[in-house]
Formats: structure tokens, sequence, C-alpha cells
């Protein structure tokens, strides 16, 4: 099945909006595939006014598809943050997709993604398109692959630092969140705190609490309706913060 047959039936919200356009123009003939649709009026217009999407639209179930492509358009937007593009990035973007999808999909997912990579993105109109229409576990998930990307050359820079706390914002994701996923990146010693949102200065008892509180938001079943695909991210989220807790475990002997 080639790329633009699977996405037909995989995608729901992402064919509406600035997602819906960038797919437009990277695959051409795409709507072609899905003209005997009778729900396309209902996609494209989803939340949409004047076309933008309204303050308050219905929040459609998240598919497979539209995280793989919201996806693709911000792994784009934070491998050019910094002027360039390494290769290594590139190869991290195609190693954790086929490790997610497979081959054969990963390299339809990666031929979307080289002509995507080929278009100004407008990040702002993109995330808060995925913001109302994506609910706030994936949104999470999102943030830690992309977090995943800038890091895949051993260093990241600010510029893709920068660019990633613009998107996080315009996602709706708190800075406390934010920092969470950003500290599974990097080595210091406070780290294990920012994973699991606490202080420094927080009780044995706190630092439980925490821990508790973190296993529950980042746990791989809040992400089980994106696919077994989507988890194998939330899984590995999953095990730093219960490596963040042994840690402190260790270090306060409790």
């Amino acid at each position: 099945m080639n790329f633009s047959k699977w996405i037909g039936a995989a995608i729901g919200w992402s064919f509406g909006g600035p997602i819906g356009a960038i797919i437009g123009l990277a695959l051409g003939g795409l709507m072609d595939v899905f003209s005997d649709r009778t729900d396309l009026d209902t996609i494209f217009g989803q939340g949409q006014k004047g076309g933008t999407y309204g303050s308050r639209p219905t929040r459609a179930q998240t598919r497979s598809g539209d995280f793989e492509v919201s996806l693709l358009v911000l792994a784009s937007v934070v491998i050019k943050a910094d002027g360039k593009q390494d290769q290594r990035e590139l190869d991290f973007v195609r190693q954790q997709f086929a490790h997610m999808y497979g081959k054969e999909r990963a390299n339809h997912a990666f031929q979307l993604f080289k002509r995507i990579n080929k278009q100004e993105i407008p990040v702002q109109q993109v995330c808060l398109q995925i913001r109302q229409m994506m609910d706030h576990p994936s949104r999470l998930q999102l943030l830690h692959f992309l977090f995943g990307i800038a890091k895949a050359d051993g260093h990241v820079t600010e510029a893709e630092v920068n660019k990633i706390y613009t998107i996080s914002g315009y996602l709706g994701i708190r800075s406390i969140d934010y920092e969470s996923i950003k500290a599974m990146f990097y080595n210091s010693s406070d780290n294990a705190y920012k994973i699991l949102e606490i202080e420094k200065s927080a009780t044995v008892t706190e630092i439980k609490a925490g821990y508790r509180k973190m296993a529950k938001k980042y746990h791989p079943d809040r992400v089980i309706h994106l696919g077994k695909e989507h988890q194998i991210g939330a899984e590995e989220k999953f095990r730093q913060v219960q490596d963040a807790y042994e840690q402190l475990q260790k270090e306060r002997g409790f």
C-alpha cells in the first residue's frame, strides 16, 4: 500500500487546517484518493472559521496517522532550528520511524518528511491545530520525540531548545511539564527532581507523591489510542520517571 492510501485510512482531523494544507502540498494529488468520501466537508471544517481554527472546536479522537503527521511537521521545524540539517538528526527520524512502524511504512513516512521539510511551516498555526485537536498525553509524547531529535547529534543547541520551548507553549504545555521532559535529555544533579516535578527540598513523602503523579501522567496506557507503535516512546518516558525515583531512593536512603 502506498503512503497516500495508508494515510487516508489512518488520519482524521489532520486533513483539515494548516496541517492538511502541508500534507496536500507535499503529496500533490493526495485528495484524489479521497474523492469518494462523504465526510470531507466535515473533516476540513472541524473547528474552522475563515480558514483558521475556532477557539473551542470539538476534539476528535487522535488517530495514529494524526500523531504521525504532526510529528513529521514539527520534526522538520526542530531540525531546521539552528539553520542547518545534521545527517544524524535525519537518521534519528528515520530510525525512530523504522522502530515504531517497520521498514516499509517508515520509508513512506520519511519520503513524506522530506517533502514537508522543503516547506516553510507556519509553526504557530500548526501547533494551534494540534493543541485544539490532540489530547494532552499525546502532546507530551510529541515534545519528548522533539527533544530526542535535537539530542540525536549529541548536543542540543540553544536555537533548538528555544524552538522546542516555543512549540511547547503553542501546544499548551505547562512550563513544569516542559522542564520535566527536557530534563530527561540532560545530565545534571537536579534532573531527577525536575523529571518528578518536585523541588530539591522535597520530603520523602513529597518524592513518593511526585513519583505516583508522574507515573500516572506518563503511563503508556495514556496513549494507547495511538496504537502500539507510539507506546514505545511513552514507555521510554515511563522508564525515565522510574529511574529518577530510584535515583532519589538511593540518594535519600528510603
